[in-house]
């Protein structure tokens, strides 16, 4: 069954929602549907799709397909109603007007299939004649109008009009129009609630400040409800949603009830079962769902903003590392890296044993960083690190020395990814190799590890896993084409990230490379098993060659527009080196005169853009961090104290801050600014080195409370 001609198209429908140009919604369409990834079609159609950035474009292709979704389940019920010879003209006009899956599904409800309900035994048992009298509610006499539908089934007048009240309060909670009303209602003037569980009270006392707790649902924070469905999920907290009982009785009984005394006794009594027994539950249920689906998108983009940040926090770059494990008993894990990350060698450090084993630590610290020639010292930041931090500031080796987070190392270590790489290594090797590479690159260590291990973000296992993924991987593709991938020296799994590519392609680079070497040129990606025209247009752009012949295939450059660098090459009787080397050269460009049906100004521009900084990784440079020499512990901590400190996290209520003891402190919304924050991230991000005052420290429950108003 296909929709009238006057029915905007999915497309269109999708620029509406958006408040996007038609045009560029549907040239993106047209590209996501032809196979092109989000982040080729950000930087590399900006003509088509009138410069969309990559959440616009992300946007369009779930907004897309959303639609799709709903006008496919219109079909099925436009279908099922026809089928049972109920559609009329005016209910097919409602149903192909409608624009959301809600209002289509109220249409439908009506007429869905049902299990045996109250209503339905009532209908079987030829009451609803009764059920319709009743609802017309002109009849003076009820009693001997029920009279007339006794039966063996249905032996008193009482009985015939519980079943007619059955029946009337089943129709009423699907009227699409009251479900509507009281909707609205629910949108306007719900209240979530909580109460602890009866003889819960000191197993759930994490939860006290939900023991008794009231807001409007419109109003509670992300934060706030999951932690309230998590309550209520391990058993200690009930929790309800809904309007003043009352208040919504009464909008439904200004639509039902107008008729004879006797007649509306018997709505009025219909209408207030219908809403308690069937309407409000209903309701609830989608509301708590609606909210639920509300706050896990609000905590999903905050998760992702921090993995952003995280991803793209400054890299130290291809220098040689001698990265540490930190530990009391079993000794510091530390191993040595060359400028491209391979291991060369590891040892362990006794620093806490004896002075003879810290004399002989001291030794083969100062021997490894002459052998392996070191540029740089990393130290995770977990048991022992400031320790560890200590005693090798304490031998002046002339080394910049990073502290480097270990969330998630243990969690590479033992990962399937770690033992193919060190299959002959336990897995403290490991985890300190991720460490060492975490300072060179942490986009490209980091993306060995399930996000979720990584310790941004809040609340993380209790929204939707499979949003939650999909928005992750996302922010992860976009991160690393954004920074872009060295051919010759990528592993499989940051290359499974790049546009068009996948782990199957990756893997084919990779054992094409080991093959047959470094690559050369782009050109040889077509070389690659499996990796066809399409393939190779949305990658190649991504994918960089240090030291390739051709200088733009270590560029952000397309293959597909080298022909018009080397026209203006050529019109300035220079080479393509030239121009990226001599910026005069550059600057005698006038990219208007370059301008064809295939290439507009944005690209040209974006060209030029690349010429003057080839390859440039868009991350900041990375620069050292001291902690307090005096702090340590909590037990070092002061009230008043001012310490600086690097952010970790940032959820809704505010950011937390590693200075230097184990448990990081919260910096509370309130205490981010001067000025009012309604957004923790407008403040801060993810690695930030800020200064923090110490509010308050609870070392029963070590909690540490900061501020940054300094």
């Amino acid at each position: 069954m296909t929709q009238p001609a006057t029915v905007p198209s999915p497309e269109q429908r999708t620029a509406a929602r958006l408040g996007l140009n038609a045009r560029s919604v549907s040239a993106t369409i047209d590209l996501l549907n032809g196979g092109a990834t989000v982040p080729f079609i950000a930087r590399y159609r900006k003509e088509a799709t009138g410069q969309l950035d990559e959440v616009q474009i992300g946007q369009i292709k779930d907004t897309y397909q959303k639609l799709l979704d709903l006008d496919k389940r219109r079909e099925a019920i436009l279908k099922a109603i026809d089928e049972q010879g109920k559609l009329t003209a005016d209910l097919r006009r409602k149903l192909e007007a409608a624009d959301s899956l809600t209002e289509l599904e109220d249409l439908y409800l009506p007429y869905k299939q049902k299990r045996k309900t109250r209503a339905t035994i009532a209908m079987e048992r030829g009451l609803e004649p009764l059920a319709n009298l009743l609802l017309i509610q002109r009849e003076t006499n009820i009693d001997r109008a029920a009279q007339r539908y006794l039966s063996d089934a249905v032996p008193s007048v009482a009985d015939a009009l519980q079943g007619a009240r059955d029946i009337l309060a089943e129709r009423i909670s699907e009227d699409a129009d009251a479900r509507q009303r009281i909707r609205n209602l629910f949108e306007r003037e719900a209240i979530i609630r909580s109460v602890v569980k009866k003889g819960k009270e000191t197993e759930g006392a994490k939860y006290k400040d939900y023991f008794d707790f009231a807001e409007p649902l419109r109003r509670v924070p992300s934060h706030r409800l999951l932690a309230l469905r998590r309550g209520e999920a391990e058993g200690f907290l009930n929790v309800s949603i809904g309007p003043d009982e009352e208040v919504a009785i009464e909008r439904l009984e200004r639509q039902f009830v107008n008729g004879t005394p006797a007649c509306k006794e018997q709505v009025a009594l219909a209408v207030r079962d219908g809403y308690k027994r069937l309407l409000k539950p209903a309701l609830e249920t989608e509301f708590d769902n609606r909210s639920k689906e509300k706050a896990d998108a609000e905590a999903i983009q905050i998760f992702a903003d921090n993995l952003r940040q995280l991803l793209l926090s400054s890299p130290l770059g291809r220098q040689r590392v001698l990265a540490i494990d930190p530990g009391y008993r079993t000794g510091c894990k530390s191993v040595c890296l060359d400028a491209q990350g391979n291991l060369l060698t590891d040892a362990v450090l006794y620093l806490f044993q004896s002075e003879g084993q810290k004399q002989q630590a001291v030794q083969t610290v100062q021997k490894l960083i002459e052998q392996y020639t070191i540029d740089a010292i990393a130290i995770g930041n977990g048991t022992a690190g400031r320790e560890t931090e200590e005693f090798i500031q304490s031998l002046n080796l002339g080394k910049p020395v990073f502290m480097v987070s270990e969330q998630g190392a243990s969690v590479y270590s033992a990962s399937e990814v770690a033992r193919e790489e060190f299959p002959d290594r336990d897995v403290t090797v490991r985890g300190a190799v991720s460490i060492g590479r975490r300072l060179m690159d942490p986009l490209a260590e980091l993306v060995k590890i399930d996000p979720k291990s990584i310790g941004v973000g809040q609340y993380q296992h209790d929204v939707d896993q499979t949003d939650l993924k999909n928005s992750l991987d996302s922010v992860v593709e976009s991160c690393v084409n954004q920074v872009g991938v060295s051919l010759n020296t990528a592993s499989a799994y940051l290359l499974r990230y790049v546009s068009g590519l996948g782990p199957q392609l990756a893997g084919n680079i990779v054992a094409y490379r080991a093959q047959n070497g470094a690559f050369t040129s782009r050109e040889q990606l077509k070389k690659i098993p499996r990796l066809g025209p399409k393939a190779f247009e949305q990658c190649a752009g991504f994918l960089r060659i240090d030291g390739a012949k051709n200088p733009l295939d270590n560029s952000a450059v397309h293959p597909e527009r080298y022909a018009v660098v080397e026209r203006m090459a050529a019109d300035l009787n220079a080479t393509v080196a030239d121009l990226m080397r001599r910026p005069e050269l550059r600057q005698q460009i006038r990219p208007e005169r370059y301008v064809t049906n295939a290439v507009g100004l944005p690209t040209l521009r974006d060209i030029l853009a690349e010429l003057e900084k080839p390859g440039r990784d868009p991350r900041e440079q990375l620069s050292v961090f001291e902690y307090d020499a005096r702090v340590r512990s909590l037990e070092d901590l002061r009230e008043g104290m001012v310490l600086p400190g690097v952010v970790t996290n940032i959820t809704a209520f505010g950011a937390f801050v590693d200075i230097g003891v184990k448990q990081d402190g919260l910096v509370h919304v309130s205490q981010l600014a001067n000025h009012y924050v309604s957004d923790p991230k407008t403040v801060v991000k993810v690695y930030q080195k800020v200064k923090v005052k110490v509010l308050e420290v609870d070392t029963v429950r070590k909690r540490v409370a900061l501020s940054m108003k300094i």
